[in-house]
């Protein structure tokens, strides 16, 4: 094929926060399927003598299936084009790309994946939390918490939020429950109170700090911290947005080393708690 594929991650909506290679390869595209979240700053980026189409699949309506998606990209790739296939954040996270990836193996396509900024790292950076805070957070697990209405409810934990699993992890020599030192991060948190169960289950506490963002990084970011007990009662803030749960999260903003506090009320009051 003469043509070729990018996969490119979109970040999570500042268009200042596109790679320089993702920037530049916008600008060199015939043709790009993007996301429904990409916002229209980033696309705004693109070639004007591009072909943009928006083949973006949400919860509850489909504009395009998956494999309508892959139909194209090797359709354009066979006709000679150089194809931007736009997710955001980065597609290797919670996105379709290992199923394009192998779409256009199998073709012979010529194709690059050009990482993005994820949802993780934004969030945190959103009130300057570091998602591995030492002596609180060792690691970091991702996972997402969307389920859209007709899929089945009651999936096991295991396929929920895999890996996690509080009875195969390792704790401490200590005794403590080795979850304690992680800091989860939920993508696309759908129910706030199924979430908070499941991670009750593996080993956290009540009061285990949390930290909603949504819409990081854009004009509209909103932020909500709350406690693992009191997580089925927050508000249901605007996606795209995600859900950090851990000690790193009620970690007080001097002990970070910023140079001023965030401007959210509710986080002082939860950080005096502790």
């Amino acid at each position: 094929m003469k043509g070729k594929v990018y996969i490119v991650g979109a970040g999570p909506g500042d268009p200042e926060l596109l790679t320089l290679k993702a920037l530049r390869v916008l600008g060199l595209a015939d043709v790009v399927l993007h996301d429904d979240l990409v916002p229209p700053a980033i696309l705004e980026r693109v070639s004007p003598a591009a072909s943009i189409f928006n083949v973006g699949k949400r919860c509850g309506r489909k504009f395009t299936s998956q494999a309508e998606i892959n139909s194209l990209l090797v359709t354009y790739a066979a006709a000679g084009l150089t194809v931007v296939r736009l997710q955001g954040g980065d597609p290797l996270v919670f996105g379709r790309a290992g199923e394009e990836i192998r779409v256009l193996r199998e073709a012979g396509a010529d194709f690059e994946v050009i990482p993005g900024v994820t949802a993780a790292t934004t969030a945190a950076a959103a009130v300057g939390l570091s998602l591995t805070e030492r002596h609180v957070a060792s690691k970091v697990i991702l996972m997402t918490g969307h389920h859209c209405a007709g899929r089945i409810e009651k999936a096991s934990r295991e396929n929920r939020i895999a890996p996690v699993d509080g009875a195969k992890l390792t704790a401490p020599a200590s005794g403590s429950n080795a979850n304690q030192n992680s800091t989860f991060v939920v993508y696309m948190p759908s129910d706030f109170a199924a979430v908070a169960a499941e991670l009750r289950d593996t080993g956290l506490n009540a009061t285990t700090p949390c930290l909603i963002v949504s819409a990081a990084s854009t004009s509209e970011e909103q932020t909500y911290f709350t406690t693992l007990a009191e997580l089925p009662d927050a508000p249901s803030l605007p996606s795209p947005k995600v859900l950090i749960v851990g000690e790193a999260v009620g970690i007080k903003p001097d002990a970070r080393d910023l140079s001023a506090e965030p401007k959210h009320a509710s986080f002082q009051s939860l950080a005096d708690t502790r």
